[in-house]
């Protein structure tokens, strides 16, 4: 009786075996594939502005890597996989081409690591129309606004939601007069742009703006530029657009008044900052410095995202299709976690990933914006930046 029992025992278990085994061949056969393409192209190494700073050629591409990894265990789960292929254009390459040779039909969402110029070119190309193209690089207002493209995603803070993050900190501060110091190139001009636009919205007064129109040897800088730059009528903070980090950086302790320093130098509206530790960030940031070797970029962080994004809404729609997981990125429905406490999702008006920005010091973490009390009908987030009745995008649907 008890050689019948243990056959029997013995039997039902080999045919349970049978059974996962044969469940485990059609899981992986119905596995769905998502293919995602990563397009960059090698920069030419400034010259550095500072031995503290080390040129990072790779932002970016990390974090994709990352992200795919989490995706993946994600994906083991819900019969889902995901798949990325490099192309990394050299300096002397054409984007264009790599696009339409290399990624072609094969790939339906392109994480996009380029130039705002480039990255028009590419979404107004026929092979990207019924594509999803990820902005990681750009903060351009122009590209949320009058120059949108409907199959263009931006991962990153546009500058009116970085002046908005530091306006609105000022305003808590009552830091309400403004010195407004404007560098020579033309991103500094549109964040200037940008600076303006906040101040008139939250009710700071710019009491005085110049142009920087000294050298840039640190030295004579220090000893007496910035002293007499800076005589200007009383002001409570300066506000300096350098976003090459051309001379901000000899504003700070060296005005002729002690004032604080805000804006490109000083303290800054980002996305992502080392000094960031709230909401599990220490957890990300260690990951991602494992596998780096550095800290992480707010580049890398934006190409982590988009992949995210990605890995999230197929995992919701249990689908692969690039109109469906489309409509549900910019669904009410969609919230991605981005360690930053309040859930992230995209802007159906301009294609804006809508998130927290981070107000930090090099070595402090110090707001983050929205700052409590700025109200909103939908979201706080909306309060950063283009709200819809103020954008100029004309998606076409």
């Amino acid at each position: 009786m008890r050689s019948i029992n243990l056959s029997l025992r013995i039997t039902i278990r080999f045919l349970f075996i049978i059974h996962l085994l044969s469940v485990s061949v059609v899981y992986a056969e119905a596995k769905q594939t998502i293919n995602i393409a990563y397009l960059t192209q090698d920069r030419k190494v400034p010259p550095p502005l500072s031995n503290l700073d080390a040129f990072i050629k790779d932002k970016g591409v990390l974090g994709v890597q990352l992200a795919v990894d989490d995706n993946n265990t994600t994906g083991q789960f819900t019969g889902q996989q995901f798949v990325l292929k490099k192309f990394i254009v050299p300096l002397d390459g054409n984007v264009v081409d790599t696009f339409n040779k290399g990624i072609g039909d094969q790939y339906s969402y392109v994480v996009v690591n380029l130039p705002a110029e480039q990255i028009k070119s590419v979404a107004d190309l026929p092979a990207a129309k019924n594509k999803l193209l990820f902005d990681v690089a750009t903060v351009d207002d122009a590209l949320r606004n009058e120059q949108c493209r409907n199959n263009v995603l931006h991962l990153l803070p546009n500058r009116a939601m970085r002046a908005d993050a530091l306006a609105q900190y000022m305003m808590k501060k009552r830091w309400n007069k403004w010195f407004l110091v404007i560098g020579v190139t033309e991103e500094d001009r549109l964040f200037a742009d940008a600076l303006r636009r906040s101040a008139k919205r939250f009710g700071m007064k710019i009491v005085e703006e110049k142009n920087w129109e000294h050298t840039y040897d640190a030295r004579r800088t220090a000893q007496s530029d910035v002293a007499v730059f800076t005589q200007v009528d009383d002001y409570d903070v300066l506000v300096v657009a350098d976003e090459q980090g051309q001379f901000g950086e000899y504003l700070e302790y060296r005005t002729w008044n002690a004032r604080p320093v805000i804006g490109t130098q000083g303290l800054v509206a980002v996305a992502w900052h080392r000094t960031h530790e709230q909401w599990g960030a220490v957890q990300i940031q260690n990951r991602f410095k494992e596998q780096a070797g550095r800290w992480m970029e707010e580049q890398d962080y934006a190409a982590y995202l988009a992949v995210r994004a990605i890995g999230e809404a197929a995992t919701r729609t249990k689908s692969n299709d690039i109109n469906r997981l489309k409509d549900y990125m910019l669904s009410d429905a969609f919230a991605l976690q981005g360690y930053k406490g309040n859930p992230l999702s995209f802007r159906s008006w301009d294609g804006q990933l809508r998130q927290p920005v981070l107000l930090a010091a090099p070595r402090s973490s110090v707001a983050v914006a929205p700052i409590e009390g700025f109200l909103h009908p939908k979201t706080e987030l909306d309060t950063l930046g283009y709200d819809q009745p103020e954008s100029t995008c004309k998606w076409s649907k």
